[in-house]
């Protein structure tokens, strides 16, 4: 065979390549010296081939991690080893270089990188990255993100950017606001969201517009949420929410069928307003892989003479059949307890059907076959009680923290559900007024006459969110585009209009312009990425993530500016 010169990638190298000379490049990923052999691994982007050598100098420098360029002859391996892509060929080492020596010692091992604490990856992010199976999760981000930008112009939506240097507005978190060095004491701020942006594209005559769009907020980090994420931004003209719906179906089930073997929800998502996910599962983002439901049962106990359930609400959660210890059902009742619940009652079905329970004794015959009435009970069955005020969040807690113990969820299934008709308004017990429940721009059900004439705790929004397995994916709303309506809605609120003209002067004014009816949505690309990649934590899908403290450790910030800075933006450090 002639032997052809050219440059190639570590794993793209085959047995076809056998003879030819090859120039390669990458990170020492591994060296064993066997006396009479020199083996190294040399490491890139698309994979890791076996390189040989007799020369044991090459050692001398030479250090794991270090980045070289390495010529040499292909050959077939005698002992070809099936787990690596390029398994069947090594090179026969002709000349090596270092390109970039790495230190001896490395702060974790690169291949056990998630082993190391969270502190030490972010701090040495770039080594962390080297990992493949961190790495390939960013490369799996930029397949994603790609294809949602096919499936989005395949629905004739066009791409636009958005300002990323905006004003501050009271949109519900807090805003990352910067100084302006021209205007003394005046600020900028990092959107939270481009929501008024895109609502004046909608007035700019766009129909269908979208973006990958980077949202910023100052809030306490967690699992599910940092200081900067990513949404698919999207919002069309005269639209109404079974538009939006159409379009959100479309994008989730695309994706998740694309990118996934597990069962998804078959389109129409399921459908559950607010009041009913809060009555049934006890959150607005239910995980609706688990089979259990939660029970109103406080009608039972209206005239009580129990004092565990007297004057209470009292919710009930019944499983078909459990066969744990006792000690079991105490981890149960100490776990809930933490979370806030007064205690936890359970009642086992026998047999004859009769209620087996500490709290029999206090119930009077009538409620007992209330129970096994209401909630249609069967030999075999437990039913777990909570009891007190507001308990739909802690039921909530319970039903999720049962479907896990008790294994019934299936982990095989991405489990979509619209929540919608949310609450327009909650009382803010604090401040001791309305405030708004979620979007402020969304339009209120019923229009100007919900807004005169409804209680304010009665008034339905027109929001929707798109839920994933007790994840919420997505949030979005008709929005409110008649400046009266919008008036009316912000002083209930406590908003005036003239707060409405110096906060949102741009929507204030646009609106007057001929605005048409618009609505739209934001599905979170990061927590897409997470449920993909059977991630629990938005970090692990992020390219170079703050800590859960809100601090770059890579960067070194937040940090503080030297005083000339201070100066030309007008800040004095407050002690």
């Amino acid at each position: 065979m002639e032997n052809i010169y050219r440059n190639i990638y570590c794993g793209e190298i085959t047995k076809e390549e056998v003879g030819n000379t090859v120039k390669i490049a990458g990170w020492v990923n591994s060296v064993r010296n066997l006396g009479s052999l020199v083996f190294l691994t040399i490491r890139d982007e698309t994979g890791i081939v076996q390189v040989i050598s007799e020369d044991k100098e090459i050692l001398k420098d030479l250090t794991r991690e270090s980045t070289v360029s390495i010529t040499g002859t292909v050959n077939l391996r005698k002992d070809a080893n099936p787990n690596m892509k390029t398994g069947e060929i090594e090179i026969l080492l002709d000349k090596i270089t270092i390109l970039g020596k790495c230190l001896n010692v490395l702060p974790f091992e690169i291949n056990r990188s998630k082993e190391a604490s969270e502190e030490t990856r972010l701090k040495y992010r770039y080594l962390d990255l080297r990992n493949p199976l961190v790495h390939d999760k960013i490369l799996f981000r930029t397949k994603v993100i790609d294809y949602i930008r096919s499936v989005m112009k395949g629905m004739n939506f066009t791409e636009i950017t958005t300002p990323i240097i905006t004003a501050s507005s009271p949109e519900g978190a807090r805003d990352f606001v910067i100084p302006s060095r021209n205007y003394k004491g005046k600020f900028y701020a990092l959107p939270q969201a481009p929501q008024i942006y895109k609502q004046l594209l909608m007035v700019s005559g766009f129909n269908r517009y979208f973006q990958i769009a980077p949202c910023f907020r100052d809030e306490d980090c967690r699992a599910d949420r940092t200081l900067e994420f990513y949404q698919l931004d999207l919002e069309m003209s005269f639209a109404t929410e079974e538009d939006v719906y159409l379009v959100g179906e479309t994008i989730f089930y695309e994706v998740f069928k694309h990118f996934s073997d597990k069962e998804v929800s078959k389109r129409p998502f399921k459908r559950i307003p607010f009041k009913e996910a809060m009555l049934k599962y006890g959150t607005d983002k239910p995980d609706l892989r688990n089979p259990l439901i939660i029970e109103d049962i406080t009608d039972i106990f209206k005239n009580t003479l129990f004092n565990g359930f007297k004057g209470k609400e009292v919710k009930a959660i019944k499983v078909d059949k459990i066969d744990k210890p006792n000690s079991w059902y105490k981890k149960i009742e100490e776990f809930i307890k933490e979370k806030g619940a007064e205690g936890l009652a359970y009642l086992k079905v026998e047999e004859d059907l009769s209620l087996k329970s500490t709290i029999t004794k206090f119930l009077t015959e009538e409620e007992i076959n209330a129970i096994k009435t209401n909630l249609k009970l069967e030999s075999g069955n437990v039913i777990f009680i909570l009891a007190g005020k507001n308990i739909a969040k802690i039921s909530g807690i319970l039903r999720t923290h049962l479907g896990e113990e008790l294994e019934l969820i299936d982990k095989n299934k991405f489990e979509f559900c619209i929540i919608n008709d949310f609450p327009m308004y909650e009382w803010n017990d604090e401040e001791e007024k309305w405030d708004f429940g979620h979007n402020p721009f969304s339009m209120p059900k019923g229009g100007i006459d919900a807004l005169e004439n409804m209680h304010p705790g009665d008034i339905v929004a027109n929001q929707y969110d798109f839920v994933c397995n007790g994840n919420e994916m997505a949030s979005g709303a008709v929005r409110n585009h008649n400046i009266e309506i919008m008036k009316k809605a912000f002083l209930i609120a406590g908003y005036d209009e003239e707060v409405i003209k110096t906060k949102f002067r741009s929507l204030y004014t646009a609106f007057q312009y001929g605005a048409p009816p618009h609505a739209g949505m934001a599905p979170g690309i990061d927590r897409i990425i997470m449920l993909l990649t059977g991630e629990e934590n938005l970090r692990e899908v992020q390219l170079f993530p703050p800590n859960v403290s809100g601090m770059d450790l890579l960067m070194g910030s937040p940090c503080e500016l030297e005083e000339r800075q201070l100066r030309e933006l007008h800040i004095k450090i407050r002690d």
